[in-house]
């Protein structure tokens, strides 16, 4: 079996100062695709931003047909999304500018950002494993892509959707700030391709030690649990809604879980042939 690298070896200092060129690095990529989609704003605004706010966009069209097709009763199909987005502040769009073009950024520059992690880890790691580094960018990166199509296609939809007809009377209108919008945007698409990374996650510490598929199983109705409270809490309350976004949730959850055993089988061959 190949030998680590001794990563004692480095000083304290040192793995300081390759963390800190990471995170340099890491900014400065993400800062670079924040300019490159500087150029790309206006589709970014309008039509990828505020598309959800338009009745016809593709998950309202989407549901309603399926909807119909199981003949679920029910007034599923969005036919208007009665709320307007204002600005209350003096530099409220140059802010929101900025940090949405950062934001994009970042998951631009994603992959790059993988890269600069499995650099950084890659001394701890056997010789056989850091020939690997292709596979977990590439696994890693299209995780997370999935997990923000699926903020942007089904989360965040169905929230705009809930929060726009949702009303305590008909006296209050809704008039959302764009701080309110864009946050609630970049927060679902964000998080939701973060939880996408979950069975990366569990890969690497499994191989840790630090969880196996006996902890995961254990905590498996806690977990579901949970994730069925999160579905229902960013979706209208209407069964098809909260399916919906449940189920991947709990697909990636027990993905997770056959990783986990499988890293642990493969640690157990790796021992007796050792």
């Amino acid at each position: 079996m190949a030998k680590k690298k001794n990563v004692n070896e480095m000083s304290f200092l040192n793995h300081l100062e390759d963390l800190r060129w990471l995170l340099v690095r890491s900014s400065a990529a993400i800062i670079f695709m924040a300019f490159v989609t500087y150029f790309f704003s206006g589709f970014i605004f309008d039509d990828i931003i505020f598309g959800p706010t338009d009745p016809n966009f593709i998950t309202y069209r989407f549901f309603c047909e399926l909807a119909q097709a199981i003949g679920v009763t029910g007034d599923i199909c969005v036919k208007e999304l009665p709320f307007i987005i204002q600005n209350t502040s003096m530099e409220g769009q140059i802010n929101t500018f900025i940090w949405t073009c950062i934001t994009a950024g970042f998951i631009l520059a994603f992959p790059y950002i993988l890269y600069e992690l499995w650099r950084f880890i890659s001394p701890a790691l056997y010789e056989k494993e850091k020939k690997n580094a292709l596979g977990f960018i590439v696994i890693s990166s299209l995780l997370f892509f999935l997990g923000v199509i699926f903020g942007y296609f089904i989360i965040v939809p169905l929230s705009i959707n809930f929060v726009a007809t949702f009303s305590v009377s008909s006296i209050v209108k809704n008039e959302f700030n764009l701080d309110s919008y864009i946050g609630m945007i970049k927060t679902s698409v964000i998080a939701a391709g973060l939880f996408f990374e979950l069975p990366v996650i569990i890969f690497f510490l499994t191989k840790l030690g630090l969880v196996g598929p006996n902890f995961l199983r254990k905590y498996r109705k806690y977990a579901i649990v949970i994730l069925l409270i999160i579905a229902a809490i960013v979706t209208p309350p209407d069964v098809v809604s909260q399916i919906t976004v449940a189920i991947p949730m709990l697909l990636i959850y027990e993905a997770s879980i056959w990783i986990s055993v499988f890293v642990e089988n493969k640690k157990k061959k790796d021992e007796q042939y050792s």
